[in-house]
């Protein structure tokens, strides 16, 4: 510590664990963050204050801080020397299962996914706030669609509560066994998360059911030598940044909930992000493709076109036979292929879509096999560094950088005997995310997804309609409409509970006669044994239910229903939520009926 003389006059005012810190930041050649500190009895608080954060940024980091830098230092070298690295691998198309909505295969997938899923538990990412989408809140508290205006938390949680509920009635449970649902949460959202669960009673599920983990930051580096970065606000702080949602690993090795959930007999996780109102939708079947291929990993995909902005999950082999199930970005598939035989780089084949599915980062785990990978690795997760340089000489950064790490990266440690696949969905089922702001949607090349409040909203109405119309509802096709810049296909406003509906032959069997449905309608259901028959609906049509009411709805229902009316994006009288969207649906006439006596009912328009 004589080196480090502004130090050495203050190691007194330390604790025995504070000096251990000390001398560990000195022999990772971390003395710069002491240049400026003044004698003893001058900000003595300050400079306990900072030992405070070191020992939080020690303890929240598989390995500490001494991994986190020599990691920091190697991947900082190899970012500047320009090395590639998938060098020495070369790609090839893993093993996976693509399925087709509503046909036999499909079916019997979902129902031993619905099967499996009290062997589940859901783990939810949600660390980040709805800024880049021009929102102000958590991006949970979104509505998933304004039909209804139910927020995406409580869509995933009455999701896992109908599939609790299917589950337990499926397997002739005597008690249904409550499915765990962890939400990772950050310094940003913690708080705003639970405030959300707290004040709508939890949206119905138990809330000990429920668990949060937040995740840390990391330390910031400012330069090659890895060196942490001060504050610029404050010289007693370290500047910290998010490490990504890879995290989420760690924290759940850390948390012991791994061998909870192991000893009461659990055997899946499913992973998954927080604005995608389709993904539901394709779980059960996804879960099914697992526990039928015994897969350890399971990666949820799309179809994917050639050189599409999204990554493809791709099997790499390496040159010295070790080999890896991942998703490779789709601005470094397309070289890779190139550089390793395949002349045209990345294409799609005779099925007009690329060999490479496209990764939509939710993934199913098997646990046993989890646990023990996570016992060698502690949860850690392969990272990489993304240092924005000042100049071509890449010897000074333009801000400072920090190491961060995905989730979906999971597998690029495991052993080649680990069952790697994937399970391949149409698009319009399983992903529609929301996370570009209305600008940003706008400038969207022609014929590529939006991504946007508005696309997310619209595929939900699609999908519901499409699923309709392969139940046999005759179903009208959609019109073009213009909202916040964006071209969008609106099909009717078609929207539904979880527990009406999760598979498609549950769906199947409440509609029965010719059910037909204009496409200027809007239908909401809410209850499980509402049955739609001979139903011809032109206009706006609302069922509730309770769970002991069995409802028959008919006939000819026609009014002047609600429409959708265009909103500036600028226009600040109107919430943030409705001017991402670039629209507000008008309710003009509608027939609203409720029935909150058990018995059997029908309605006959």
């Amino acid at each position: 510590m004589d080196s480090v003389p502004n130090l050495q006059k203050n190691l007194h005012l330390l604790s025995p664990d504070q000096v251990e810190l000390a001398k560990m930041l000195v022999e990772m050649e971390q003395t710069h963050l002491f240049k400026h500190w003044p004698e003893p009895g001058v900000e003595d608080a300050d400079k306990k204050a900072f030992f405070d954060q070191v020992a939080r940024l020690n303890s929240s980091y598989p390995g500490g801080l001494v991994s986190y830098v020599k990691t920091a230092r190697e991947l900082l070298a190899d970012s500047r020397a320009g090395k590639n690295p998938f060098d020495g691998f070369t790609p090839s198309v893993p093993n996976g299962e693509n399925l087709t909505y509503g046909d036999e295969s499909f079916i019997q997938y979902e129902e031993t996914g619905v099967r499996e899923a009290q062997n589940a538990a859901f783990v939810l990412v949600a660390g980040g706030l709805g800024e880049r989408l021009g929102y102000n809140g958590i991006k949970v508290a979104l509505p998933i669609e304004t039909t209804t205006g139910t927020c995406f938390l409580q869509h995933y949680i009455e999701c896992i509560q109908a599939l609790q509920e299917a589950s337990s009635q499926l397997t002739q449970g005597s008690c249904q066994k409550e499915i765990p649902f962890v939400i990772m949460t950050s310094d940003d959202t913690h708080a705003r998360t639970l405030q959300l669960l707290e004040s709508s009673a939890y949206f119905g599920m138990n809330p000990t059911q429920v668990k949060l983990l937040k995740q840390e930051k990391v330390a910031c580096l400012e330069d090659n030598d890895a060196r942490l970065a001060l504050d610029p606000k404050n010289k007693y702080q370290i500047q910290t940044k998010p490490h990504g949602h890879g995290d989420v690993h760690s924290l759940l090795y850390s948390s012991g909930l791994l061998n909870e959930w192991c000893d009461a007999g659990l055997r899946w996780v499913l992973f998954f992000q927080d604005t995608n109102g389709l993904l539901f939708k394709a779980i059960p079947a996804s879960l099914g493709v697992s526990a039928t291929r015994n897969y350890h990993v399971n990666s949820l995909a799309v179809l994917r076109k050639a050189k599409e902005a999204i990554g493809g999950i791709t099997k790499l082999t390496h040159a010295d036979g070790r080999s890896m199930v991942i998703n490779v970005e789709y601005n470094q598939l397309d070289p890779l292929l190139r550089a390793t035989g395949y002349p045209d780089g990345d294409v799609n084949c005779e099925t007009g879509y690329s060999p490479f599915p496209g990764n939509i980062n939710q993934l199913i785990l098997e646990l046993g096999p989890y646990i023990e990978e996570l016992k060698k690795t502690g949860g850690a997760i392969k990272e990489f560094v993304n240092p924005k340089y000042k100049d071509a000489s890449k010897t000074s950064f333009k801000s400072s950088t920090r190491l961060e790490c995905m989730m979906q990266d999971y597998p690029k440690t495991l052993p080649p005997s680990a069952r790697v696949g994937f399970t391949v969905m149409d698009t319009w089922l399983a992903y529609a995310p929301v996370k570009n702001n209305p600008e940003e949607a706008a400038k969207v090349p022609k014929g590529n997804p939006y991504h946007s409040a508005t696309s997310g909203e619209v595929a939900i109405y699609c999908a519901n309609s499409l699923i309709l119309r392969k139940a046999g509802v005759q179903v009208d096709d959609p019109v073009e409409q213009v909202f916040n810049g964006q071209v969008v296909e609106v099909w009717p406003r078609i929207t539904w509970k979880p527990k009406w509906g999760l598979t498609f032959l549950e769906i199947k069997s409440k509609l029965s006669g010719s059910c037909s449905i204009s496409q200027r309608s809007s239908i909401v259901i809410k209850g499980h044994n509402i049955f739609l028959e001979d139903l011809s609906l032109d206009g706006a049509l609302v069922l509730e239910a309770t769970e002991e009411a069995e409802v028959k709805a008919g006939g000819s229902v026609q009014n002047q229903g609600w429409i959708l009316e265009n909103v500036d994006s600028t226009d600040t009288s109107f919430p943030e939520e409705i001017r991402i969207r670039g629209f507000r649906i008008k309710k003009f006439e509608q027939v609203e009926k409720q029935f909150t006596q058990p018995g059997k009912f029908s309605l006959k328009a």
